[in-house]
């Protein structure tokens, strides 16, 4: 968590594709953690937008700046830019378009371009409808762990797992932070013995 308790996260998501027309729902995401709203409107994120929370995690205070980032190609180049000083990154996609689950491993690849150490969450937006549903939670979840990210399905139109999800991240960037304030306040130290020096052999005459 950078100084003064403020925690800076991402959401991404894999880009639109042609023919779809709507999203994966980040933006719902967000202003139903921030400002718990919700609209059936659909409106593409232009660049970036971001929103601000404070929670209370494990007794800690901490400030959320969480960034809503564009999914389409062409804001590429101005959201890579978000990534930087990133304490976590949600990568969302649709449960009901099986394309943008398809997309999530570039998207991945590119956090890893961008971000040295950084917690990871995988978000299964839209939930709410069983009938729907297109991408598998087995397959997401055997995904996920071969990823090494958490996976998380979440309804921004029914509040489900919402909460729960940015808590998560929260807690991961919390845990990540005491550990690398630990290691900093008791560095490793690797104890080198120097060889013993052989006597020397006498020789014979």
């Amino acid at each position: 968590v950078r100084g003064g308790g403020i925690w800076r996260g991402v959401l991404a998501a894999p880009p639109n594709q042609p023919f779809l027309p709507t999203g994966v729902g980040k933006s719902s995401l967000l202003l139903r953690f921030a400002d718990n709203t919700f609209s059936g409107s659909y409106i593409t994120t232009i660049g970036v937008d971001f929103k601000i929370r404070t929670v209370v995690i494990n007794g800690e205070r901490v400030k959320l700046q969480i960034w809503d980032t564009a999914g389409q190609e062409r804001f590429r180049t101005i959201t890579s830019t978000y990534y930087r000083n990133t304490h976590g990154v949600i990568i969302v996609y649709d449960v009901t378009n099986p394309e943008s689950f398809v997309n999530v491993k570039r998207w991945l690849h590119e956090i890893g371009q961008n971000c040295d150490s950084v917690c990871k969450v995988l978000v299964g937006n839209k939930c709410e409808d069983p009938s729907r549903k297109q991408v598998e939670t087995a397959d997401a979840r055997r995904f996920s762990e071969q990823m090494g990210v958490r996976l998380f399905e979440t309804s921004a139109k029914e509040n489900l797992n919402v909460e729960e999800m940015f808590n998560a991240v929260t807690a991961m960037v919390l845990r990540m932070k005491q550990e690398n304030l630990a290691r900093l306040q008791h560095p490793e130290v690797v104890k080198i013995n120097r060889p013993k020096k052989k006597p020397p052999v006498k020789k014979c005459c």
